[in-house]
C-alpha cells in the first residue's frame, strides 16, 4: 500500500482506550490516508474511537469547526480535513508535541490543586471534546450539566435515511441485548423503523415542494433547504431513541470531573462505556484536574453515594406507590387520561412586587424587606415607570433586564414528545428533571404527515417501536428506552425564573423553530401573563413570536443566502 493510500483504522484502537474500546458497543471506524493521518494526530488525540479531545489548534477554529460540527453529516476528523484544513497553515504544526513542559505544570498543579483540594484551579483550563456515534439517551446525559458548552448533531438539518460505511443505520447496537435471544428482533424492528423514516422522507419533500411552491424572490437552493427541513421536522418522530449522534463538548476540569463521576453511576453500559474513554482522552490534555476520579477513597466514593442515593429512593418510592403512582391517575378504560401539554404548577403571587424590589435594592439605602414594602406602596402608574426604566428599549432578544427578574420563578410540568423535550433540554441553566422515558404516554401523528396521507405508515412505526420497548422491558430496562421513537411523549418539569423565562420563551418561539416547541414556548408566555398573573413581566418579552408561520426556515435559509452572497461579493472587490 502506497502512502496515499486509505487504510482502514482499527474499531479499538492501541493500549487502554483498546480496552475501552472492546468493551463498548461496535464503532463503525474512519479511513484515512497516511498523509490525512500525519495531519490528524497534530489535532486529536487519538484516530480510532469515537472520542477524542481537539489539541494544538485556536480557540477560535476549535469553535468554529463545532459549529459547523451540529449541521454536518460528517465526524469532526473528516469535517477537519474536507473543510478547514485548507484554510490552515498546518506545516509548522509538524514538530508540536503537546506535552512539552508538562511534566513541571503537573506537578504544580498536584502541590495546590490535588494536595491541598482547590477545586478552582480546576475551573482554569478546558478541553474541546469530540463524543461521536452516541444514541440520543447518552446525549442527554452528556448535556446535563450546567457549566459546560455543547453542540449536537441536529435530526433538523441532518437526515437520516443514510447509512454509515458499515452498511448499517445509524443507531446504538448495545452488545448485550444483540447477544441475546431479543437480538435478532432488536435490528429487525430497528432497520424497519429507518426504512419507514427514509420512505417518508423523500415522500414528504416531494409533497411540501408541490404544496409549497417556490416563490420568485427565492432560489431553487433556499426553497429545497426550507422544504427539506419541514420534512424533517415532521419525520423526525420516527426515529428512535438509539439514534446515534455527534457531540461537541466545551468544559473546564471541575465540570469533567462531575461529568464522569455521574456516568460511572449510571445505569446504562452505553453511558459508562463512553465515560471511560472520555477520561482515557482528557487525561491526555488535562491530567492534573481528573486524578480524584478513579480512586476509590474519592471518585469512588462520590460515584458510590450517586448510585446509593438514586437506587434507595427508588426503592422508597416502589414501596410506597408500585409503578403506576395508583389508580387514581388512571382514566376510563384503563387508559392514563390526556394531560396537558404544558402547565404552569407553581409560582408566587408577588413576584411582580419581589422582582421590582430587586429592581431598586442597589439604588437604596434600605432593608430588601423595606424596598418591598415601598414597591408595595407604589401606584400603579409608578410600579410600570420603575419596571419600564429597569427593562429599557429592547430592541432585540438578547437585551435583557438585570438579575432582578431571577427574583421570582416558574415551574411548569410538560408533556411533549420526546424529539421536543431534547429541544428544551439544552436549556440547562434551569432545573429540569424528567422521568424515564416509554410508551406510556402515547404519541400524536404531526399534521403534515396525515395531510400528506402517511398516518398509517407512522402508526405502523410506533407499534413496532413500542412492541420493541415492552420485548426489552422485563429483560433490559435500561436499554427499552433505545427502542422508542422521539414521536412519543415524555413528562418534565422545568423550573426557571423570569430572566431564564424570558429566554426560553423569546428563543424557542422564533419562526424558525420547531412547531411543537413554539408552540410550548408560546404557552409558557400566556401563563406567565394569565395564570401567574405577571402581565408586567409577561408584556416585557416584547420579543416572543405568537405568528403562524409555514415553512419555518424559509427566513433563515433566506438570510444566509442573502449574508452568503455579501461575502462572496465582499471578497470580489476585495
Amino acid at each position: 500500500m502506497s502512502a496515499q493510500g486509505t487504510r482502514r483504522r482499527s474499531a479499538t484502537g492501541t493500549g487502554a482506550a483498546s480496552k475501552v474500546g472492546r468493551a463498548m458497543a461496535p464503532y463503525t471506524p474512519e479511513e484515512f490516508t497516511a498523509d490525512e493521518e500525519a495531519i490528524l494526530r497534530r489535532y486529536v488525540t487519538n484516530l480510532d474511537l469515537p472520542v477524542f479531545a481537539l489539541v494544538n489548534l485556536p480557540e477560535v477554529v476549535k469553535g468554529a469547526l463545532f459549529a459547523r460540527y451540529s449541521r454536518s453529516p460528517k465526524s469532526l476528523r473528516r469535517l477537519f480535513l474536507d473543510e478547514f484544513v485548507g484554510e490552515l497553515d498546518v506545516a509548522g504544526d509538524s514538530t508540536i508535541d503537546a506535552t512539552v513542559g508538562l511534566a513541571r505544570a503537573e506537578r504544580l498543579y498536584e502541590r495546590v490543586f490535588f494536595e491541598f483540594g482547590d477545586d478552582s484551579v480546576a475551573q482554569l483550563g478546558g478541553v474541546h471534546l469530540a463524543c461521536e456515534q452516541a444514541s440520543n439517551i447518552l446525549t442527554k446525559v452528556l448535556e446535563r450539566g450546567r457549566l459546560m458548552s455543547y453542540l449536537e448533531q441536529s435530526t433538523r438539518y441532518i437526515g437520516y435515511d443514510q447509512r454509515l460505511p458499515s452498511g448499517h443505520y445509524r443507531y446504538h447496537r448495545p452488545p448485550e441485548v444483540l447477544e441475546s435471544a431479543l437480538g435478532a428482533r432488536y435490528v429487525g424492528d430497528m432497520d424497519r423503523m429507518f426504512d419507514t423514516y427514509a420512505a417518508l422522507l423523500q415522500r414528504l419533500v416531494a409533497w411540501l415542494g408541490t404544496r409549497y411552491p417556490r416563490q420568485p424572490a427565492d432560489s431553487d437552493f433556499v426553497h429545497r433547504q426550507a422544504i427539506r427541513a419541514k420534512a424533517l421536522d415532521a419525520v423526525r418522530g420516527l426515529l428512535p431513541a438509539a439514534s446515534l449522534s455527534n457531540v461537541g463538548m466545551y468544559g473546564d476540569g471541575q465540570a469533567y470531573e462531575a461529568l464522569l463521576l455521574r456516568m460511572a453511576a449510571h445505569p446504562l453500559p452505553e453511558v459508562r462505556h463512553y465515560g471511560a474513554m472520555m477520561l482515557t482522552e482528557l487525561r491526555k490534555v488535562i491530567p492534573s484536574f481528573l486524578q480524584r476520579v478513579d480512586l476509590p477513597e474519592r471518585g469512588g466514593e462520590w460515584t458510590g453515594y450517586l448510585a446509593a442515593t438514586r437506587d434507595g429512593t427508588a426503592a422508597v418510592v416502589e414501596r410506597l406507590w408500585g409503578d403506576t403512582g395508583g389508580s387514581a391517575l388512571v382514566g376510563e378504560g384503563g387508559v392514563p387520561p390526556q394531560a396537558p401539554e404544558v402547565s404552569l404548577v407553581d409560582f408566587d403571587p408577588e413576584g411582580e412586587d419581589k422582582v421590582l424590589a430587586a429592581a431598586c435594592f442597589s439604588f437604596l439605602d434600605v432593608s430588601e424587606r423595606d424596598a418591598l414594602a415601598r414597591v408595595r406602596a407604589l401606584p400603579a402608574a409608578d410600579r410600570s415607570a420603575l419596571l419600564a426604566a429597569y427593562v429599557g428599549d429592547r430592541k432585540n432578544r438578547r437585551h435583557r433586564p438585570g438579575r432582578a427578574f431571577e427574583r421570582t420563578e416558574y415551574r411548569f410540568e410538560l408533556v411533549t414528545d420526546y424529539g421536543a423535550f431534547r429541544d428544551l433540554q439544552r436549556h440547562r441553566m434551569l432545573t429540569i428533571d424528567w422521568q424515564p422515558l416509554s410508551t406510556s404516554l402515547g404519541y400524536e401523528v404531526p399534521e403534515l404527515v396525515v395531510e400528506a396521507g402517511e398516518a398509517d405508515a407512522f402508526h405502523r412505526a410506533m407499534a413496532r417501536s413500542a412492541g420493541l420497548h415492552d420485548a426489552l422491558s422485563s429483560s433490559f430496562p435500561a436499554q427499552a428506552p433505545y427502542a422508542v421513537a422521539l414521536a412519543f411523549k415524555v413528562r418534565y418539569a422545568m423550573q426557571m425564573n423570569a430572566r431564564e423565562a424570558m429566554h426560553v420563551v423569546e428563543l424557542r418561539s422564533g419562526a424558525q423553530g420547531h412547531p411543537v416547541y413554539r408552540r410550548v414556548a408560546q404557552a409558557m408566555h400566556r401563563l406567565i401573563d394569565e395564570v401567574a398573573g405577571h402581565h408586567a413581566i409577561a408584556a416585557s418579552m416584547v420579543h416572543v413570536d405568537h405568528s403562524p408561520v409555514e415553512l419555518e426556515r424559509l427566513d433563515a435559509e433566506r438570510r444566509a443566502e442573502s449574508r452568503r452572497t455579501q461575502a462572496q461579493v465582499a471578497g470580489e472587490q476585495g
